[in-house]
Parts: structure tokens; C-alpha cells; sequence
């Protein structure tokens, strides 16, 4: 039986990630539960999807019983304003699993795995879409990211739902005729896209399955379709928009940094998309170094747990060599 030095925690929508870290740095287990998602299912059950992740990675590490971890590092999606990070870092205190525990966004975990320098800009685009700044001097600019009605656009299931939306319209003349039509019926085996969205309304079909459109509209618009290529370039835009009003909040405009982009949408590396926003940030922000974390989320999480507790030179090479091996 052994007393783990870390445990670090990934939670995004669709998955929870936890690694248990033994005292030299090397992976002791890892484990992978069900998402994190406090805004479908509330939170005390979300914390309760953790809770059941992190006591199966223990159990995998041989952990002694009742000792308590150095410190728990825990970087999810759905914990977007400071005071939901705090009720958090509360709630997961009192499972009485570590002496220190610290509650963050996962756009930290993103940029600390992503910025050779540990500061820059990280935006992520997966189910959601959010941006995280730190500056050299440790100050931050953050957004709500909380959907449509604190100003956000973009992430999965929004082109999803777009690309549905589009697709329907397409076929019933209320728009422009797309490719889309075609290829979202397609992509459900159904007679006309239409079948989806009643689908959808119906409960056949839940509206997690619209994260499934999210590639069929990014390869639509790469064979050249006009309705399909202007929701890519207006991604590209608010890619680059979130990136450039951080920037400026920081006054790292005219300063060469890093902008670590992250989550299933950009981590792809559609060609279209992602000239657009190599564009568009040497357009607006040229000092800008694009940079696409190919890291495992879960590694950021990890560092930033070592950082809390002063880990040696020797840990932080040992965690990045076993989290990072193919």
C-alpha cells in the first residue's frame, strides 16, 4: 500500500479523466468515468461522477486506506465562474482525499499543458467554446462561457445544431440549398434531415448526437459548400476574436505569445478552418504563435497539480515522459 503523491482530474463534457501520481512522478493508475456535466444533471450528481472516478483510480493504485493524497487537481468544463470553482474546491475537500485541493476551468489545464512558457492565450473549442489569458505577471482575462446569452458562438454542439438547422432549411426552401441536406440525412441513415430534427424532438434521439454533425459540417464546407463554409469562416472568427480581445485585455497585443489552441474541433486540424484562423490572427494580432496541444488534457491538470506543491524537476519529467508516451 502506498500514499499517492497526486491525483489530477480532467473533466469535460462527454469524460472524466483521473490519474493517480505516485511520490517519483510515474503514473500509479488511471481511470476513466462518465462527463462532467452539472448544468444537465446537477451539481451534487456531477460531483458524484467524480467522486466515483477518483475512488476506482485509487482503488487501481493500491492506495493505503484513509491516507490522505498530497493534493488533488481538478480542471473541468462547467466550472466557468470563480464562485463555482470555489463551491467546487469545497465540495471535493470534504471527500476528505487530500490535504490541499484546487478547482479550475479546463482552459488552465489547456494552457499550462499547450504555453512552453506557462503563460499566453488558450483557446478551447470542443463541445463548447471558451478562452483562458495569463499574463507574464500572473494577471488573467477570462470570459463567461456560459452559452448564447453571455455572448458566446461556436463549439460542437452549436455547429451541430447549425449544421441541422441549415441542412432542414436547405430542404424545405426556407434557405439556400446545401450539401448539408444530403449529408446530415446521410449521416442518420435517415430519408430527409428533416427525420432528425423529429427525431430529436421526439426523444429517438438525444441532443448529445448533434456533436455528431459537427465533422459532417466540417467536411461538407472542405468540398466547397457555400452555407457550410460561412459557419466555418464565422468560427474562425470568434477562434480569433476570443484569442485577440484577450490579448488586448492584457496588453499583450505588440508582445510575441504563445495562443494554444485545444478541444476535438481544433486539435482535428481541418485545413479550412485552421487557415482561417492562421489568417485571421495575422491579420489582428501578428505577434501571436499559434500553437495546437496535441498533449492529453489530463497533463495539464497533472502540471498544474505539481506546481501547487513544488514537485522536483525530476517529477515534472517523469509525469510529462508517462502522460505523454504513445
Amino acid at each position: 500500500m502506498i500514499t499517492p503523491l497526486l491525483v489530477a482530474i480532467d473533466g469535460g463534457n462527454s469524460k472524466t479523466d483521473v490519474v493517480v501520481v505516485g511520490p517519483d512522478g510515474g503514473v500509479l493508475a488511471t481511470f476513466r468515468g462518465g462527463g462532467f456535466r452539472p448544468y444537465e444533471i446537477g451539481e451534487a450528481a456531477a460531483v458524484e461522477v467524480i467522486a466515483s472516478a477518483v475512488a476506482a483510480a485509487l482503488d487501481r493504485a493500491g492506495a493505503a486506506p484513509g491516507a490522505l493524497v498530497t493534493h488533488v487537481a481538478a480542471y473541468l468544463a462547467n466550472a466557468d465562474l470563480p464562485e463555482e470553482e470555489e463551491r467546487l474546491t469545497r465540495a471535493l475537500m470534504a471527500r476528505g482525499w487530500s490535504r490541499t485541493t484546487r478547482v479550475g476551468n479546463d482552459t488552465f489545464a489547456l494552457l499550462r499543458a499547450g504555453a512552453s512558457k506557462g503563460w499566453g492565450i488558450a483557446v478551447v473549442c470542443g463541445a463548447g467554446i471558451n478562452c483562458l489569458g495569463v499574463g507574464p505577471d500572473g494577471r488573467t482575462s477570462r470570459f463567461p462561457a456560459l452559452g448564447p446569452h453571455t455572448g458566446d458562438w461556436g463549439g460542437g454542439m452549436q455547429l451541430g445544431d447549425l449544421a441541422l438547422w441549415n441542412a432542414v432549411r436547405g430542404e424545405d426552401g426556407r434557405g439556400p440549398r446545401t450539401a448539408l441536406t444530403s449529408a446530415v440525412a446521410a449521416h442518420f441513415d435517415v430519408a430527409a434531415a428533416v427525420d432528425v430534427g423529429l427525431a430529436l424532438h421526439s426523444g429517438e434521439l438525444g441532443a448529445e448526437r448533434l456533436l455528431e454533425l459537427t465533422p459532417v459540417l466540417l467536411d461538407v464546407a472542405a468540398g466547397g459548400d457555400t452555407v457550410a463554409v460561412s459557419v466555418v469562416d464565422r468560427l474562425a472568427d470568434e477562434v480569433t476574436a476570443l484569442g485577440t480581445v484577450a490579448l488586448r485585455r492584457l496588453g499583450l497585443l505588440q508582445t510575441p505569445v504563445e495562443v494554444v489552441l485545444g478541444g476535438g474541433v481544433l486539435t482535428a486540424r481541418y485545413p479550412l478552418l485552421m487557415t482561417g484562423i492562421e489568417r485571421r490572427y495575422a491579420e489582428r494580432a501578428p505577434h501571436a504563435e499559434l500553437v495546437v496541444s496535441d498533449a492529453p488534457p489530463i497533463l495539464g491538470a497533472a502540471l498544474l497539480g505539481l506546481d501547487e506543491i513544488g514537485a522536483t524537476p525530476e517529477t515534472y519529467a517523469a509525469l510529462r515522459a508517462a502522460l505523454t508516451e504513445s
